[in-house]
């Protein structure tokens, strides 16, 4: 499991069903026993700044036009992550990544 997999997660508590999900812990710390993923849905919610519009293609698997939820950012334990379903590409990965700096506040300073 790397950086910008696509993959299934079993979170708890609001957002228990089986659902995809987007890796975006560092692969630095592959060997941490939990991960951290902001959560994939189909909905879509005129929000530019913390909903990312995924097409689907042949590397992504997605079936239908799916959004990465950059507010629904949460830390799972691995056993409760799937295999890698599908991934994003690098310049998804650096769009996603500067909405993540905004959502947390890097990006204020």
């Amino acid at each position: 499991m790397k950086r910008g997999d696509l993959v299934l997660v079993s979170a708890s508590g609001d957002y228990g069903k089986p659902r995809a999900a987007l890796v975006v812990q560092t692969d630095y710390f592959s060997e941490h026993p939990s991960v951290t993923v902001c959560l994939v849905t189909s909905f879509a919610l005129d929000a530019p700044l913390y909903r990312y519009e995924v097409i689907p293609t042949a590397d992504n698997a997605l079936a239908v036009t799916s959004f990465v939820q950059i507010d629904k950012l949460m830390t799972i334990p691995r056993q409760k992550i799937g295999s890698s379903v599908g991934h994003l590409t690098d310049k998804q990965m650096s769009e996603i990544t500067r909405l993540l700096a905004l959502w947390i506040g890097v990006a204020d300073r």
